[in-house]
């Protein structure tokens, strides 16, 4: 079994490294692509997240393959589940997982919606690390009907202004893209405790968003801030 793999597609554009610690996630996303991308059951995929069998044994092999090699690459939790999802916080296999990576020598880049309670395993990391989190919205009802187990957006923005303080690399995936507006603000909201934004499409989700309007207003304002920033593919062909 290999933990440790190198995405393809609109996956590699974020990291070319990632491990996937658990099989589902009890966020419930409507937008979610996972439960396709793994061929479950979306119903399954949200009730039932389990912890990928044996998933620890072979990321400590990996993780030894990588520091033999001197391989600095960082390796992202998660792609097609979240690494604080509500189950971890009784498993602690993320905690696990980042450990394992560190005595390795690994770099780990993070990506949730879990919120605050990340903190927990902010002690593993060092400012050789990244910290990141998924932001879709600014209202809290929006939230709740697009992502209703996941953390509310200000427990999200609060996790990210905590690794910033603790000198760990914060990063923030805008996608989906939802409601523009929103999106915008979030920059605003965010830009003095954030490294990078990383911004892609709505997909898998029918939509009538101006793709090309939107794409110009947030390199524009990116830009106008003087932030770091990468726009996915899928986004940047709407600048042409």
């Amino acid at each position: 079994m290999q933990a440790i793999y190198e995405p393809k597609g609109r996956a590699r554009e974020y990291h070319e490294l990632a491990c996937n610690l658990y099989r589902g996630c009890g966020h419930g996303c409507g937008y979610c692509y996972a439960p396709a991308a793994t061929k479950m059951d979306r119903r399954e995929f949200y009730d039932n997240p389990i912890p990928r069998v044996g998933i620890l044994d072979a990321l400590e092999k990996d993780a030894t393959r990588m520091e033999f090699l001197g391989d600095k690459r960082h390796v992202m939790l998660c792609f097609s589940c979240d690494p604080y999802q509500p189950i971890e916080k009784g498993m602690g296999i993320t905690r696990q997982a980042i450990a394992i990576l560190k005595r390795h020598q690994c770099n780990v880049s993070i990506l949730t919606k879990g919120g605050v309670w990340a903190y927990r395993d902010f002690d593993l990391l060092t400012p050789e690390d990244k910290f990141g989190a998924t932001l879709t919205f600014m209202s809290d009802a929006d939230s709740l009907k697009w992502e209703p187990k996941a953390a509310l957006p200000l427990s999200r923005f609060e996790s990210l202004w905590m690794a910033h303080r603790l000198g760990i690399k914060t990063w923030i995936s805008l996608e989906p893209v939802i409601d523009p507006a929103q999106t915008l603000e979030i920059i605003s909201e965010t830009m003095c405790y954030a490294d990078i934004y990383k911004v892609g499409t709505l997909n898998y989700v029918h939509n009538t968003i101006d793709w090309s309007a939107f794409a110009h207003a947030v390199k524009a304002r990116l830009e106008e801030l003087g932030k770091d920033y990468y726009l996915k593919e899928d986004l940047r062909k709407w600048l042409k």
